[in-house]
C-alpha cells in the first residue's frame, strides 16, 4: 500500500466515532426510521424467543472457521435470501443534529450502510440499516423479524468480495433501554448488525424497539 493510501486510511479510521458514542446515536437517530404507517392489516413478524442470541455463551464457539477478516471496501448490495432481499446499499452517516441518517424512505428496497464503523468483513462490527416500512407499504427490512439463526446475510462489496455472514440472534429491543455495548461492540472478529423498527407501534411515537440481527462472517467468495 501507498504511503497516500496508508495515509487515506488512517484519516478514515481517525474519523470513526467511540462505539459508545455511536450507540447513543444510532439509537436516537434510528427513530427517523420509525416513520412507516405501522397500519397494515398485519404488521411486520417479531423475533421468535428461540431466535435470541444465547448470552450465556459466547459466539466464538459458534462458528469453529472464521474466515480472516478483510480491508475496507465501501458496500453495494445486501441480500438475505430467506427473506428474499435483494437491495442496493448507500452510504450513511451523521446529520447536522448528530444523528445516523436513514436511506430515503420513499424508495422501499433501498438499505443504508452506516460509515462511521466498519465495512462489512473487516474486524470489527459493522451496521446496516433499513426501513421496515413507508407510507405505501413493506419496505426493504420488513421481514427481518422472521429470520432465525442459521439464515445467512450476504454483503457485496466494492472489491467483487461477496462477505457471507450466519446469524447467531435476532432480538427486538426497546428504544428506551437499549444495550448499546452489546448490540455494536467488538467482538474481536467480523460482525454485522442488520437494524430495523420493531415491537410495538402508535401513531404518536412510530415504533417503540428496534428489531437487531447478529451475525458472523463464515464466508468470502
Amino acid at each position: 500500500m501507498y504511503s497516500s493510501e496508508l495515509a487515506e486510511e488512517e484519516e478514515r479510521r481517525r474519523k470513526r466515532a467511540p462505539w459508545g458514542v455511536i450507540a447513543l446515536v444510532l439509537l436516537t437517530g434510528l427513530a427517523l426510521i420509525r416513520n412507516g404507517s405501522g397500519e397494515f392489516d398485519v404488521g411486520p413478524p417479531q423475533p421468535a424467543s428461540a431466535a435470541a442470541a444465547d448470552s450465556q455463551a459466547t459466539p466464538h464457539g459458534l462458528f469453529a472457521n472464521t474466515p480472516s477478516p478483510l480491508p475496507y471496501a465501501a458496500v453495494e448490495r445486501i441480500r438475505i435470501p430467506s427473506i428474499q432481499v435483494d437491495a442496493p446499499v448507500m452510504p450513511v452517516g451523521l446529520d447536522l443534529q448528530g444523528w445516523v441518517d436513514a436511506p430515503p424512505p420513499d424508495d422501499p428496497n433501498l438499505a443504508g450502510w452506516f460509515t462511521g464503523a466498519v465495512s462489512p468483513g473487516e474486524n470489527g462490527t459493522a451496521v446496516l440499516v433499513g426501513h421496515v416500512d413507508n407510507q405505501h407499504g413493506p419496505a426493504v427490512f420488513y421481514g427481518l423479524g422472521s429470520l432465525q439463526k442459521g439464515h445467512r446475510v450476504e454483503v457485496q462489496r466494492s472489491d467483487a468480495k461477496t462477505a457471507v455472514f450466519e446469524i447467531y440472534g435476532v432480538e427486538v429491543f426497546e428504544k428506551d433501554n437499549f444495550p448499546g455495548d452489546r448490540v455494536y461492540g467488538n467482538s474481536g472478529v467480523p460482525e454485522i448488525r442488520v437494524i430495523t423498527c420493531g415491537g410495538g407501534f402508535s401513531k404518536q411515537n412510530g415504533y417503540a424497539g428496534n428489531v437487531v440481527v447478529f451475525a458472523r462472517l463464515v464466508e468470502v467468495r
